[in-house]
């Protein structure tokens, strides 16, 4: 039966309109993973020198033990980001004589071909057959790679299922998310543990007791377990549906109710970001950049330049804007039809726009005053350039919106996903970082600093006090090419 399905997956895939093109893409990938997978081979022949002199007061052993768990633990970081959902359409064998087990099995055992689960005994397998082995013997060279594929498989499934959940509830993605993040900096920032001498604890008894080893193959079946049975208890769309009714939605937000419409369509907004892959892949990034001020202002090279601030502050504050808003209104392009010829006034689903820029523009703003430990200016600097994207950047984003008619598929996810992506989007990141420094840097250079950083704040006040009328241009030139973009949002 497995081979029936692979080869109705075949049929499908050829089949369908875009088959050249898909194939096209594929041989590219597989092209990038190909050269990937070279440099990973080379840094595994190369670990024991590499090892060394990155960590030159441990024996090379002890570094190799403190690694592996810190690889799994970034690995399943981005398995979560990168990671596709092995899909079967299972509508049309649901009413045939086949087995839910069957289908649910092929389902559960496809998760295995992943890219992923090629990288470990690449990067491994050469140190343990050339240093490893000679070392410690067969026996614990052996157990190393069971341990390894217990806990590639034990990551691979782990991943699977919390994505699978967050497509049911977009808050999961987000608390997993902020769970290891806080993980990472309880170890390299806060110091509250290693996770380096965890690994070494456990990988280093497995030198000593081999059967230790067993432990992550036994994680690694549990993991299996939990998503076969998941996917068996959700295989029925009925079930899913029965269980999303049961419970309120997560992503009801009572305070925009106070908005009326144009709350509604923010609330509607939030929860396509939240249920849909690569959307939520915007969100997740936006998020990871509010770390950005780190590279800058621990630097002692930049401490003192006011422009990589200015720089800083708009990326941050405004990562959202530029991230999710440079696909307006891709993002909506399968139902757009639907709503232009619903009730909603355009003038309020714009609104609905500026204001989810608005608390996005905010809450980074907020998430971006402990850089105020770095100095107060640092804060100053933000404002400013928070209310300039607030003001200025939202306008253009959207003004760039009339002009991309590129739809996206919800369900794919962001890596290596150029869908929706045409040239209005590299002339929108020119347009939206050149700005503030023509404005900035002859200010600058004039030694009116101050008066620069003012500027820029006015200009982004004026901006936002102006809303109305930039709002009713918009409207205007939206109806102008809305045809166009109706057009090119129904070629699939």
């Amino acid at each position: 039966m497995i081979k029936t399905f692979l080869k109705h997956e075949l049929k499908a895939f050829w089949r369908s309109k875009n088959a050249g093109r898909g194939l096209a893409l594929r041989i590219f990938m597989a092209l990038i993973i190909l050269l990937l997978m070279l440099y990973v081979v080379a840094a595994g022949f190369f670990m024991g020198p590499i090892l060394k002199k990155v960590f030159p007061h441990d024996a090379v052993i002890y570094s190799f033990c403190g690694f592996m768990l810190v690889y799994f633990f970034f690995e399943l970081f981005s398995r979560i980001q990168l990671q596709e959902l092995p899909t079967l359409r299972v509508q049309p064998y649901l009413q045939l004589p086949i087995k839910r087990n069957t289908i649910v099995g092929y389902l559960t055992l496809t998760g295995l071909f992943s890219v992923f689960n090629l990288w470990p005994f690449l990067l491994f397998w050469p140190y343990i057959f050339r240093s490893l082995l000679p070392q410690s013997g067969g026996l614990a060279a052996f157990s190393f790679i069971v341990a390894i594929f217990g806990l590639s498989v034990f990551n691979n499934y782990l991943a699977l299922y919390i994505k699978r959940k967050s497509n049911l509830n977009g808050w999961i993605f987000l608390t997993i998310s902020a769970v290891m993040i806080l993980l990472i900096m309880g170890d390299l920032e806060w110091r509250l543990y290693s996770i380096r001498n965890i690994s070494y604890l456990f990988f280093g008894n497995v030198l000593k007791y081999p059967a230790l080893s067993v432990l992550p193959l036994l994680l690694g079946a549990v993991m299996f377990y939990v998503n076969f049975t998941y996917l068996k208890q959700n295989l029925y769309l009925e079930e899913l549906s029965a269980k999303k009714d049961k419970f309120k939605s997560s992503t009801e937000i009572p305070l925009l109710s106070s908005f009326g419409s144009v709350g509604d369509l923010v609330a509607n907004e939030v929860k396509l970001i939240l249920r849909n892959k690569r959307p939520r892949s915007a969100l997740v990034m936006s998020l990871m950049f509010m770390f950005y001020g780190l590279l800058f202002y621990t630097n002692p090279a930049f401490k003192s330049s006011d422009g990589i601030k200015v720089f800083a502050g708009m990326f941050m504050t405004g990562i959202f804007i530029i991230n999710y808003g440079q696909f307006m209104y891709s993002w909506q392009a399968a139902h757009f039809d639907g709503l232009m010829v619903s009730k909603i006034s355009f003038n309020d689903f714009l609104k609905a726009k500026y204001l989810m820029f608005s608390v996005a523009a905010t809450t980074a703003f907020i998430l971006t005053t402990p850089y105020a430990y770095f100095g107060w200016r640092i804060l100053v600097i933000h404002l400013m350039m928070y209310l300039w994207n607030m003001g200025v950047t939202a306008t253009i984003v959207l003004y760039f919106a009339n002009r991309n008619a590129r739809r996206i598929d919800l369900s794919k996810g962001a890596s290596f996903n150029w869908e929706g992506v045409g040239a209005s989007q590299w002339i929108l990141s020119l347009v939206l970082m050149v700005p503030p420094f023509i404005i900035y840097l002859p200010l600058k250079w004039l030694g009116l600093q101050e008066v620069a950083l003012t500027v820029l704040g006015a200009i982004g006040l004026a901006g936002i006090l102006t809303r109305g009328f930039w709002m009713k241009f918009l409207e205007a030139d939206f109806h102008k090419r809305k045809f166009s973009i109706l057009e090119g949002f129904r070629n699939k």
